[in-house]
């Protein structure tokens, strides 16, 4: 296919090195003598700008791809390359430094310290940075809270929000170092379902904004808020769906 018949979105990625390329990545436990094999064989590019849902139910292997993904695991076997920078093989302290400037994380627990401030809490990733005056961190968390609508409380402790409004926090916290992907590991499994469409909503406002998200959950309502949906059975791709068209891609 050339230029001439490509998407605007089809042209740009043609064009743009991938942020993030999977390349035959399988893993497997050992235990007690016994193989198991979560992921057998996963490839897929994301590229700047999209906003993707890895989707399947529970045991399919989403939960060991998220690690590795967030360079929280190494693969058995595969590539993995992070924004040009081949990661699996690299030590613990630079993929640390890596995940500090690369991935904003967002859990469904929230994972807030609760005797930290709201505003504490959104600086701390930032407080592991070497060379950021007092002052620019301070910056950064309040255009962190200001983006998600929680400037105004941040001087409140977790205990003191709600659910939602810790979701937020949390946003704002994974925003605040400016990574190159979000990372979202099923945000709204704690919420009721209104609060969880509210965060969902503010994920759509987030990626108009031009943040690449990765957003990983169970729930296939969910999954359809991203613009391409990834589904993951058996520790392999099943199918890998832009949503825009809602054409399904089977893969092989």
């Amino acid at each position: 296919m050339n230029d001439t018949t490509m998407t605007p979105a089809q042209t740009t990625q043609a064009q743009t090195q991938a942020l993030i390329s999977m390349d035959s990545i399988k893993k497997v436990f050992f235990t007690d003598e016994v193989e198991t094999h979560a992921l057998a064989g996963v490839h897929f590019s994301i590229f700047p700008g999209e906003y993707v849902s890895i989707s399947g139910p529970s045991g399919c292997g989403k939960s060991t791809l998220l690690s590795i993904l967030g360079l929280l695991d190494s693969p058995t076997e595969g590539k993995y390359q992070l924004n040009g920078t081949a990661v699996e093989d690299i030590g613990a302290n630079e993929r640390a430094r890596i995940r500090n400037r690369e991935i904003g994380f967002i859990f469904q627990a929230f994972n807030l310290i609760g005797d930290l401030s709201v505003f504490e809490n959104v600086e701390l990733p930032l407080t592991y940075r070497d060379g950021m005056t007092k002052a620019e961190r301070r910056e950064r968390v309040l255009e962190s809270l200001e983006r998600v609508g929680m400037a105004h409380r941040l001087k409140h402790y977790p205990a003191q929000l709600s659910g939602g409004q810790q979701q937020r926090v949390a946003v704002a916290r994974a925003l605040v170092g400016k990574p190159s992907i979000l990372l979202a590991d099923e945000p709204t499994g704690n919420l009721d379902s209104q609060t969880g469409i509210e965060i969902m909503k503010l994920f759509d406002r987030l990626h108009a904004e031009g943040n690449t998200i990765i957003l990983v959950t169970h729930e296939r309502d969910i999954a359809e808020f991203a613009h391409r949906v990834i589904s993951i059975r058996d520790g392999k791709i099943a199918a890998d769906e832009r949503m825009r068209d809602r054409a399904a891609t089977p893969v092989g």
